[in-house]
């Protein structure tokens, strides 16, 4: 039960550390009246929003909350301090230097007897990263509380979290996404990607094409793509084909070029019903011609300090940005639009009197937000925030567009969101920067090179230097590969930009011979959806993953991402 905080989201009361909590907080508080609680756990309950009246009955019920927060997680932080050093869990060894994926956290709960007892207004809270967090702990187990902990107030609209949140002032006076964009819809899951997904257009065609040859058993089937015909608890395989082989196909149509990862744009075969896809979003598909979406998490599992959006104007995957991302589109079709060639923008009603005043589109504010949420300031600004609730949108002089600059600014942002959206669009040719003359300081970056000089042919193009490798359910998991980290040459320098796109650059390597010269350090860092962008495109094309050599064109295209990476990190650095 919570009395004054939002209400408990996701499953994570569940976890058994928390009844040992319960049974704890229960005997101090409820029978003895007085005493402390001390736990080391996992720390999800510091800020997640399951646990919201958990953080609520903790602040009611004990007088001084303080948490030595041990970090080593491998989701949030990737076992990496602030400052780059390896940061193990505290539970790690010398036969187990990593320790336990999940981060932890010491919580030391007093309360006072009554009359004494005044519930908790503030936390203790302080980080401890690295290697040495073991002593650490040792060497300030005496000291006073006053000397080690920062005083933490947790924020009420945000779930009363435990530990030190970034939030601007005035967030909660703007509106949250949905707030201004209403409707949404999910992005497409296959459940078999392996099959209906594909880098190529003719050889998705050639599966499908033996998917609805019925002379083809599903036994010979199985042998030739085992992902179709592998039935779950939710897939009947056979029954699924023998429907669609009945109803006739397959519907050429359904070939559709598929958003499937940041910068990585892919073929997808589409139905609607039948039951080929797990989720195929049928009332997603018509609002698709002529629209432009972006794709937003209501909150991140990963870095909130990270780009927070995608944009595209194709059908999107589910985990396009992060896991459970909702697509908003800037346009809508529906049934109270008789001509399917019209449209009507995908405003609030308040969203919609505002632009209205200022004389501006859906679109403008369309692209005013993607140019806000790519915003590196905004994002630290507001990175507690954006862990655990949408994103609120800045709007000069909203709701009442009392802001006489308003207009001028709305407009120049989208003007900036306009550019990031050609270049987050892989598919979209853009001057400078993928065509034409190069701008100077992006021309030296990502080019194809081999180690013994000359131009690249046959295996050369062979990507095995071991980015990536299949994991338990066909799932791709990422390999270490062969990256080397060096000093730009004079020919590849870029002082101007040094600050943006880092003081050392990486030759990746597709295998021993050949390799994309000067990647700047901050672009292959880049991280959209939770993942590094090029090391995430590299291990889905490890040859054995693939099963062919790159092409030409394939080469070219993570020499283009780089440079697109590289503009969009020299933009944004100026917003």
């Amino acid at each position: 039960m919570t009395q004054r905080v939002r209400r408990p989201e996701g499953q994570g009361l569940n976890d058994l550390y928390v009844r040992f909590f319960r049974m704890a907080e229960r005997r101090i508080a409820e029978q003895t009246g007085q005493g402390i609680v001390c736990f080391i756990s996992n720390y999800s309950w510091l800020d997640g929003l399951s646990f919201t009246g958990m953080r609520e009955r903790y602040l009611d019920a004990f007088d001084a909350i303080r948490i030595d927060c041990l970090n080593g997680d491998k989701y949030k932080t990737g076992k990496v301090a602030p400052d780059g050093s390896p940061d193990p869990s505290i539970f790690s060894t010398q036969g187990d230097p990593v320790g336990i994926q999940v981060g932890t956290a010491i919580a030391t709960l007093v309360r006072r007897p009554k009359p004494d007892h005044t519930p908790a207004a503030t936390v203790g809270f302080r980080h401890l990263w690295g290697q040495d967090k073991p002593d650490a702990l040792l060497d300030t187990a005496e000291a006073k509380p006053g000397e080690l902990y920062d005083d933490v107030a947790p924020v009420l609209p945000l779930g009363l979290p435990f530990v030190q949140t970034a939030v601007s002032a005035g967030w909660f006076d703007q509106p949250a996404l949905p707030e201004l964009f209403p409707v949404s819809f999910p992005g497409v899951k296959t459940s078999r990607d392996g099959f209906l997904v594909d880098t190529d257009l003719g050889r998705l065609k050639a599966r499908i094409a033996d998917y609805f040859d019925a002379a083809l058993g599903h036994e010979a089937l199985a042998r030739r793509y085992p992902a179709a015909l592998q039935t779950t608890s939710r897939f009947d395989a056979p029954a699924v084909r023998e429907s669609l082989l009945a109803r006739g196909g397959p519907n050429e149509d359904g070939f559709m070029r598929f958003a499937y990862r940041p910068f990585d744009h892919r073929w997808l075969y589409w139905e609607a019903e039948g039951g080929l896809l797990d989720r195929p979003r049928a009332n997603y598909a018509p609002q698709l011609p002529g629209n432009v979406w972006l794709s937003v998490a209501q909150h991140l599992r990963k870095n909130s300090e990270e780009p927070q959006v995608c944009c595209t104007e194709n059908m999107a995957s589910l985990h396009l940005i992060e896991f459970g991302a909702h697509m908003f589109p800037a346009w809508l079709r529906d049934d109270s639009i008789e001509d399917a060639r019209q449209r009507r923008p995908n405003l609030s009603n308040g969203a919609r009197r505002y632009m209205a005043a200022l004389g501006l589109d859906v679109e403008e504010l369309f692209y005013h937000v993607l140019s806000t949420l790519h915003d590196p300031d905004y994002r630290r600004a507001n990175a507690g925030a954006l862990r655990v609730e949408w994103p609120r949108i800045p709007l000069p002089g909203w709701p009442n567009e009392t802001d006489a600059t308003a207009a001028q600014t709305l407009a120049a942002s989208a003007a900036r969101g306009r550019e990031l959206a050609q270049l987050l669009d892989p598919d979209q040719p853009v001057p400078g920067v993928t065509q034409g003359t190069l701008r100077p300081e992006l021309a030296s970056i990502a080019v194809p090179s081999k180690v013994a000089g000359g131009n690249m042919v046959g295996d050369d193009f062979a990507v095995t230097a071991g980015w990536g490798h299949q994991g338990a359910g066909g799932a791709i998991m990422p390999g270490p590969g062969r990256q080397l980290e060096r000093r730009p040459t004079a020919n590849e320098s870029r002082k101007a930009a040094t600050h943006i796109l880092g003081a050392t650059t990486f030759d990746i390597h597709l295998n021993a011979n050949a390799y994309w010269r000067n990647v700047p350090a901050a672009v292959w860092r880049y991280q959209l959806g939770g993942y590094q962008v090029l090391k995430k495109w590299l291990s889905y094309r490890e040859h054995p993953i693939l099963g062919r050599e790159l092409e030409s064109d394939e080469v070219q295209h993570f020499t283009d991402t780089a440079r697109r990476i590289a503009a969009i990190l020299l933009l944004t650095s100026n917003s």
